[in-house]
């Protein structure tokens, strides 16, 4: 069976060819459907499928339209990431203890899309408890890369960014605390937004079975992917906006506008590199094109600042801070080793493990001192932003590696140039964002000799989304964006 015309097609055009009834909601809901049916067995995006439900939302849909009615999502197919509470679907987070553990009721987020007008399909694979990038479990099965199936997609988001590149709807919904939407975008060629820390409520997206309380969970978000950069705003502004059991009663959001709206207009700091998190030959030469191809373009492109905060500092800072979020939840006993592991370690050693280690012992007068640092932190992004409109760096070092499911993480190891580094160092990247709460929009930038798509991450200030996503907009518009793997690409 051939795909559709409809099969790669972004959300925004889908939406026009719905106004102009090119197309009705039903059939693309069942060109999504005959995808992940005719490929998924290979990729295993789709983790838990909901068929049934999605046909008849999108027979609402068609009836809408032909009423008249404009909704930003009306009859777009769609996908979300396991996490989220969506009514009569289990939510298990990969954990095989709550394998049968169901909601009664959709997560805030998942409400907001189906008001829009939105028809999900199904909920996709997740690492165990969010906490990988690979995206398998003892419940679902391993994730594949489109690109390679011998390759992570990445993670945790993983099943997202391979529903996307395999053509299974245009528009997913993922989250992020160490590059979970930002790290598959980049390894699957699609795109990500990390929003700004809070700015899209978490209420419904949390571990099962704990009740879907208004939290904000300290370093995490949710957010928007697709295949495209505008499509993330069309995503961004369903989700965003407070929750109107808190600051919903007396707050509503009003992002800025994008600072520029034409490439060369644009301010931008390029880091390919850095001696904390080297990346290799593929990674840097694939940033150093864009900023030349930048610079002729006319944007105003600087390779180093001396506003940028200091990254090993950054760096360490947000090890020991996610850890000590992460900690909370250990098990009494797997806490108490790690804490003695941690009470040993030379006070000499800056290490990135030793600093991990050190965070999961951190106690609450040092998150406190921690938490201050952030704050000057964020001080010092601030002073850059009045010079710079962005930063463009790295994601991860590395494109798609193959699977490596050895259980313990710190003692796996990624290869870089030959060299070989430990494997959840490359928390680096994604950190240089998550730390200050900034919005960060995952692009693709091009692919590697043997056909790994590779990326960066445009780094903004603070709730000003629309500028980071709007420059991903114009250098997919100037250079091109998403491009189908061909072995998908029926």
């Amino acid at each position: 069976m051939a795909k559709s015309q409809w099969s790669f097609e972004t959300a925004t055009n889908l939406s026009a060819a719905l106004t102009a009834r090119k197309v009705s909601a039903v059939e693309l809901a069942k060109d999504a459907i005959a995808r992940i049916e005719r490929h998924d067995a290979k990729i295993n995006a789709i983790c838990v499928r909901d068929f049934e439900r999605g046909l008849e939302a999108a027979r609402e849909a068609d009836a809408a339209l032909a009423r008249g009615e404009q909704k930003a999502l009306l009859g777009i197919p769609l996908t979300v990431k396991e996490s989220y509470n969506v009514a009569g679907l289990p939510t298990t987070w990969g954990i095989p203890q709550q394998k049968n553990f169901v909601p009664g009721e959709d997560a805030l987020s998942i409400t907001r899309v189906k008001d829009a007008g939105g028809v999900i399909l199904g909920k996709t694979n997740v690492p165990l408890g969010l906490g990988d990038w690979q995206s398998y479990n003892d419940i679902y099965g391993v994730t594949n890369n489109p690109w390679d199936l011998g390759r992570t997609p990445g993670g945790s988001s993983g099943g997202s960014s391979a529903a996307l590149a395999a053509g299974y709807g245009p528009l997913s919904l993922g989250s992020d605390i160490g590059g979970s939407l930002r790290v598959p975008a980049f390894h699957c060629g699609v795109y990500a937004h990390k929003p700004t820390y809070a700015l899209a409520p978490s209420r419904g997206h949390v571990p099962p079975p704990f009740p879907p309380l208004p939290f904000d969970r300290d370093l995490a978000v949710i957010g928007p992917m697709a295949r495209c950069a505008a499509d993330l705003s069309l995503l961004l502004d369903v989700i965003a906006g407070p929750d109107p059991l808190e600051a919903g009663k007396a707050y509503r959001l009003e992002l800025p506008a994008p600072r520029h709206t034409t490439l060369k207009d644009f301010r931008v700091v390029v880091i390919d590199t850095d001696p904390v998190m080297p990346t290799d030959t593929v990674v840097r030469g694939s940033i150093d094109r864009l900023a030349a191809n930048l610079d002729r373009a006319g944007v105003k492109v600087a390779r180093r600042s001396e506003l940028l905060p200091d990254f090993a500092a950054s760096t360490g800072l947000y090890m020991r801070m996610l850890m000590s979020f992460l900690a909370a939840s250990y098990p009494p006993d797997v806490y108490s080793s790690a804490q003695a592991a941690a009470h040993a370690i030379p006070p000499g050693d800056t290490s990135l493990g030793a600093e991990r280690l050190r965070g999961i012992a951190m106690s609450h007068r040092d998150w406190l001192m921690a938490d201050g640092a952030r704050a000057r932190l964020r001080a010092q992004w601030r002073e850059l932003f009045r010079q710079y409109d962005a930063v463009i760096c790295p994601i991860m070092p590395t494109p798609a590696y193959k699977h490596d499911h050895s259980p313990e993480q710190e003692s796996r190891q990624i290869h870089i140039d030959g060299k070989a580094y430990v494997y959840p160092d490359q928390l680096s990247w994604p950190g240089i964002a998550t730390l200050p709460g900034l919005p960060s929009t995952a692009i693709p930038t091009g692919f590697s000799p043997d056909g790994l798509p590779v990326g960066v991450q445009i780094v903004g200030p603070w709730l000003e989304d629309r500028t980071t996503i709007k420059l991903g907009e114009l250098i997919e518009r100037e250079f091109g964006g998403f491009k189908p793997p061909p072995m998908f690409d029926d």
